[in-house]
């Protein structure tokens, strides 16, 4: 029995799919057994039907069983009871699998459930021409033991790999996307992408004009690029743009709103529709992205999940285009530092969060060049805030479109990611990749639990934030490591402090504390907490006032610029 159980665990451990399990499972137990016949079942909970994954030996399964409903069933009495059941040949049950036992003269037949952990995995069903022996009987429930835990670990792996392989998909595509100004190569981009992820034939990407209130877009009409232009409301473009609403249509011909004619005048057969709406920042429908029959016969819901998680990057992609060319076409494009401000000017929060227990407000005082500061405020649960501060190395677009690749990345890995170091170390790839070594940028991400008051944080490089107390020494954060861009595998230690009531939390960029006088002295971090200290009392607005006001009089006569962000969180 111990080499039995060696061998089955040696077997079982080779196997990483769940197709794989199973297959070993039951064509182990028709070569080694002599088992006539052998199947598993998959369930996805105790009220779905069952569905044959599975099955080997000389004698069929009755066809009949491959999607077997789990009631009135010994399948069923199986998984319902959890204790494995026998059927004998003598039984006068006319079910489908009764009539099958006593036609092929079956002295056996069992069914197994697959239970880990209290879940319920699927069945597997054994049919013998002679009772078996005791012992064999321990093997087969070793089998299904086993066969079990192996489906637990193989689906596990299994989801864990779809799931790096969408968060893989998710930034090379938010990547794709943020490099490019040009519109016609934006929508194409963005309908590969959206293509390829749901395995659709054909999509159009439709653009929202609001002055016109009407939908457009480009096609290829033979070397050159063609606009066409709809109303808005017509056809199930028109109605997403308007409505809001995402459809998932498995045949178009059943729905009333779409138009048969551009079939016919086409010659291409519609199926099936997913069409949804592009929502920019403000909440805004700019664009309805429609794509047309999926390859594997109609859009699942996790196409549809997927879609809506990049199409945040894709109405900011598209926002920026459109921006590009609006700039170009009424002459108002003063060369390259007038779009990237707008584009820089588009990352940042309009307003800071309301937050139960903490006062926070935002000084944002941007030069005349375009810089690459950068912050943000991410709500990730009820008690929990991300805030975030960068600032990209040089000035100019290439500044600008690194923060425009930063913004999207950093939003894509926080709905898939769960660890500041993994987000930190995804983002020093992506930058890295992305800029190919050539740019570098300064990073602090703090997680505000804001039921402990406590902040979880890494520091990459950046002017470390300082906790300001009413009394005592200011407490500097300064765990991390280096800024981001530069080297391949970086490590980053994670700090953490604990926030008292009164205290204020400040953070900023280097042009704030690197401000010089006349004389070529720098503001400092001393006495930005001097005057911080000073107006502890006021609100947090008030505060990065008073420190706007100081560094600006302290500044008056010198010759150093840079666009300055200031954050000031009070904990009340």
């Amino acid at each position: 029995m111990a080499r039995e159980i060696e061998d089955l665990g040696r077997e079982f451990g080779v196997a990483q799919e769940p197709q794989d399990v199973m297959d070993v499972v039951v064509g182990r137990l028709v070569t080694r057994y002599g088992v006539r016949a052998a199947g598993i079942w998959q369930s996805q909970g105790a009220e779905s039907d069952l569905q044959l994954g599975a099955s080997a030996g000389p004698l069929k399964l009755p066809a009949g069983l491959k999607k077997a409903s789990v009631k009135d069933s010994l399948l069923e009495k199986a998984i319902r009871e959890r204790f494995p059941q026998e059927l004998h040949g003598g039984t006068a049950q006319r079910d489908a699998l009764s009539v099958w036992v006593r036609k092929n003269r079956l002295a056996f037949v069992a069914a197994y459930p697959l239970v880990e952990d209290s879940n319920i995995r699927g069945v597997l069903l054994l049919a013998c021409g002679k009772t078996p022996p005791n012992t064999l009987l321990v093997v087969f429930r070793l089998h299904a033991w086993f066969a079990s835990v192996a489906l637990r670990d193989a689906e596990l792996h299994s989801s864990t790999r779809q799931t790096l392989s969408k968060l893989q998909f998710l930034v090379d595509a938010s990547k794709a996307l943020g490099s490019t100004l040009d519109l016609g190569e934006l929508l194409g981009r963005i309908l590969e992408v959206a293509k390829t992820q749901a395995d659709a034939e054909r999509g159009t990407l439709f653009l929202v004009d609001e002055e016109t209130k009407e939908l457009w877009s480009l096609i290829a009409h033979g070397l050159e690029k063609q606009e066409i232009r709809l109303p808005l409301g017509t056809g199930i473009a028109g109605y997403v743009a308007k409505s809001g609403e995402i459809l998932n249509i498995p045949d178009a011909y059943a729905d009333p709103r779409f138009d048969r004619d551009v079939d016919g005048q086409t010659g291409y057969r519609t199926r099936s529709i997913l069409c949804l709406p592009i929502l920019n920042k403000d909440g805004k429908i700019i664009a309805a992205l429609e794509l047309l029959n999926s390859k594997r016969g109609g859009f699942a819901d996790a196409d549809v999940d997927f879609l809506l998680t990049l199409s945040g990057h894709m109405a900011l992609a598209l926002e920026n285009a459109q921006l590009h060319r609006d700039l170009v076409e009424r002459g108002r494009l003063e060369r390259e530092m007038a779009l990237a401000r707008g584009i820089q000017r588009s990352l940042l929060p309009e307003m800071t969060p309301l937050v139960k227990g903490f006062d926070i407000a935002v000084m944002n005082e941007p030069c005349n060049e375009v810089g690459g500061d950068y912050y943000d405020f991410l709500t990730l649960g009820p008690n929990t805030l991300l805030v975030v501060i960068a600032d990209v190395e040089g000035k100019g677009i290439s500044s600008a479109m690194v923060m425009s690749n930063l913004q999207a990345t950093l939003r894509a890995l926080v709905l898939n990611l769960h660890s500041l170091n993994d987000i930190v170390e995804s983002l020093n790839r992506m930058i890295r990749t992305g800029t190919r070594g050539g740019m570098y940028l300064s990073l602090f991400l703090g997680l505000l639990d804001l039921k402990r008051k406590t902040i979880h944080y890494i520091n990459c490089g950046h002017v470390p934030p300082v906790i300001v107390r009413a009394e005592g020494e200011p407490v500097s954060l300064v765990e991390g490591g280096m800024v981001l861009g530069l080297f391949k595998d970086p490590l980053y230690d994670r700090g953490q402090s604990k926030l008292q009531t009164g205290d204020v939390l400040v953070l900023c960029s280097d042009g704030v504390t690197e401000s010089m006088d006349a004389q070529e002295q720098e503001y400092g971090v001393d006495r930005l907490v001097s005057c911080v200290r000073r107006e502890i009392a006021q609100s947090a607005a008030d505060i990065v006032n008073a420190v706007s006001t100081d560094v600006a009089r302290f500044s008056r006569k010198g010759t150093h610029l840079d666009d300055k962000v200031m954050i000031a969180i009070k904990v009340s």
